[in-house]
């Protein structure tokens, strides 16, 4: 009886649940580190500080180019106060013509006119004569007074004959072109001017070179052999 007695309270304590311990934490799973998410994003931010230091970089590439301050006729060539210096930004895309090269743009002549202000590039620009259907180019030896100080490539000029008697065909003029005189060629424009040799110091005359409607060329170049030649300077197109 007593053995039964011990052995059910023993049996009572054994089933009774145990409680939770006061001030007990659950333990906390570890935190799970990703070292190839925090390497991508140092990454990204390289690339994004590169790029942008490369557009920065890309957009301070200058170059000194030829820009025009002064139209160029069709056909005709560049002359140093016709140009001046720019910086634009590099562009593969676009010939320009670096400021370096200007003196080897004036061998070569415009293929149309170039208005004031262009900034050029190497396609607007042919070797050659330059010479339209229809046109001559006349050589003539000018003395002082037959021809204005200043003149110089790329002029408009009217030419007439002096000193002889009109000829036939000129319309007779009389003013500023003198008595006696008769128009040989309305317009011409000035293809070169001579300057600066011994011979023409010494001769006082001045070669220059005028293109002309071929229709006009013989005559021209009769009066300029006699030098009965004289040129006014006239507006341009």
């Amino acid at each position: 009886m007593k053995v039964q007695e011990r052995s059910g309270a023993g049996g009572g304590r054994a089933g009774a649940p145990a409680g939770p311990v006061v001030g007990d934490r659950l333990p906390t799973p570890p935190r799970e580190r990703k070292p190839a998410l925090a390497a991508l994003a140092v990454l990204l931010i390289l690339v994004g500080a590169l790029g942008v230091t490369t557009l920065v970089l890309r957009a301070g590439e200058r170059i000194e180019v030829i820009k025009l301050t002064d139209t160029v006729p069709a056909g005709e060539a560049i002359t140093d106060g016709q140009i001046t210096s720019v910086m634009v930004n590099e562009d593969s895309s676009a010939n320009f013509v670096p400021w370096e090269q200007r003196d080897s743009l004036k061998k070569l002549q415009a293929k149309s006119t170039l208005y004031k202000g262009t900034v050029l590039v190497g396609e607007m620009f042919a070797e050659g004569s330059g010479l339209q259907q229809g046109e001559a180019t006349v050589g003539v030896s000018l003395k002082e007074g037959q021809y204005p100080s200043h003149i110089k490539s790329g002029d408009h000029v009217a030419v007439y004959r002096v000193g002889g008697r009109p000829s036939g065909d000129g319309d007779e003029e009389s003013g500023a072109a003198g008595a006696g005189s008769a128009l040989l060629v309305e317009r011409a424009v000035v293809a070169d001017v001579t300057r600066g040799s011994d011979d023409v110091v010494s001769s006082s005359n001045l070669p220059v070179e005028l293109t002309v409607d071929a229709s006009r060329a013989a005559a021209l170049a009769q009066a300029a052999s006699a030098g009965e030649v004289a040129v006014v300077l006239i507006p341009g197109d």
